[in-house]
């Protein structure tokens, strides 16, 4: 017997509903978004942000094709599920007036979020007004972080450009689990402070198969890092990958379980580094691997400065507390820019212990590199150039 139209039609209605409801998508145009470029999009972009958040099944946020000036937006968590994403095919734009977000720590934020998944999209935060502004010594704000995720967990960051971010690009606050690939992050070599990823205080975070080139690290490691997995990630302008600076503070976690792999470094200023501040802590960095990594003219091809000392302040004279140990550098090779292309400058309180190099090959115009050694003691073998300057004590 067949169903009437109407039963029919409240069948139909009902099994659209729960598919919707299953995974509703919230698109920031039906907010009031405008893709002009002019029109703020901030209140639209939370608002779906917020309906997603509120709903009982996954959702997603969508960002359509076009140019989105946003003033500012925050993602705060708590939400009803754990699997909201936020899928970017458009351009988000900051404000022109760098003034406008230059004092304020973030630019986008997402907090307290668990299972996020941002796709796709670029985040231009126009930094270049800022950067001359510093450059000419002028009193200027800091700058604002393009992005960040704070004290959340389970996020996938995948296929996210970002562009001439005022400050730091991507940072990782307080998270656990957080996976980003096919990022690309770019800012010219001379844009001040403009880490391109920035983890601290997080455990087990990935970031694999990205481009960054910029005007400070590429990715920069802060205290309390572990469980961190770097791999096939190109570097360059920049400074390098760098753990630290540490021992700012004298209470101070430390960092430990760091795999840095199949990385390039491109006309980098350092290629893989441990920096810490000259000057008492309970700090540590220890169970560290660098592998399989090419320098193309890097300036500081390996590099461990244990006494950082900017403008000579707070530390002068001081040796650094941060223990470091357990840190391999295998398979590296290419080019140094400059004649020293090893260089273990560690704290004569708490030497380094049981660094080991094996297979690195760097050469300087040609010519045989240099290795430089103070306080640190480990072992080497296999090809070796420059000749290992460690002592056999580790």
């Amino acid at each position: 017997m067949a169903l009437p139209i109407s039963l029919l039609l409240i069948l139909f209605l009902s099994l659209n509903s729960s598919l919707a409801a299953s995974s509703s998508t919230f698109d920031i145009v039906d907010f009031g978004a405008k893709s002009d470029g002019e029109t703020d999009s901030s209140k639209a972009l939370e608002a779906a942000w917020s309906n997603a958040c509120k709903s009982s099944a996954a959702a997603s946020v969508y960002v359509p094709k076009g140019k989105f000036y946003v003033s500012s937006a925050t993602f705060e968590g708590h939400c009803n599920n754990n699997a909201i994403t936020v899928r970017i095919d458009g351009t988000l734009v900051a404000p022109s007036d760098f003034r406008a977000i230059g004092n304020s720590d973030n630019w986008i934020i997402f907090r307290l979020v668990d299972g996020v998944t941002v796709l796709g999209g670029i985040l231009d935060a126009q930094g270049t007004a800022l950067w001359a502004c510093k450059k000419s010594g002028q009193n200027c704000p800091s700058g604002a972080t393009s992005l960040e995720f704070s004290n959340s967990k389970n996020i996938i960051v995948n296929g996210l450009t970002s562009l001439n971010s005022q400050m730091f690009h991507i940072v990782v606050n307080e998270c656990q689990n957080v996976k980003m690939h096919g990022i690309k992050i770019s800012a010219p070599g001379d844009s001040p402070n403009t880490d391109g990823i920035h983890v601290q205080r997080s455990s087990d975070v990935t970031v694999i198969h990205s481009n960054i080139g910029t005007g400070d690290d590429c990715i920069s490691i802060g205290p309390g890092t572990s469980n961190l997995w770097i791999e096939n990630v190109a570097c360059g302008p920049g400074h390098g990958i760098s753990i630290g600076s540490l021992g700012k503070e004298e209470q101070e976690a430390g960092v430990q379980n760091v795999t840095v792999k199949s990385a390039t470094f491109t006309d980098t200023k350092n290629g893989v580094r441990i920096k810490t501040w000259g000057r008492p802590s309970n700090g540590f960095a220890k169970n560290i691997i660098f592998q399989d990594i090419l320098m193309l003219n890097v300036q500081n091809p390996i590099i461990i400065d244990q006494n950082y000392c900017p403008h000579a302040q707070a530390c002068p004279g001081q040796d650094s507390g941060v223990k470091i140990s357990n840190v391999t550098y295998k398979n590296i090779h290419g080019i140094s820019a400059s004649e020293v292309a090893v260089k273990f400058d560690c704290s004569p309180k708490f030497p380094c212990s049981g660094i080991r190099v094996e297979d690195v090959r760097l050469s300087c115009q040609n010519e045989a590199a240099e290795a430089s050694c103070s306080h640190a003691g480990g072992t080497a073998a296999g090809l070796l150039q420059p000749s290992s300057c460690l002592s056999t004590v580790s």
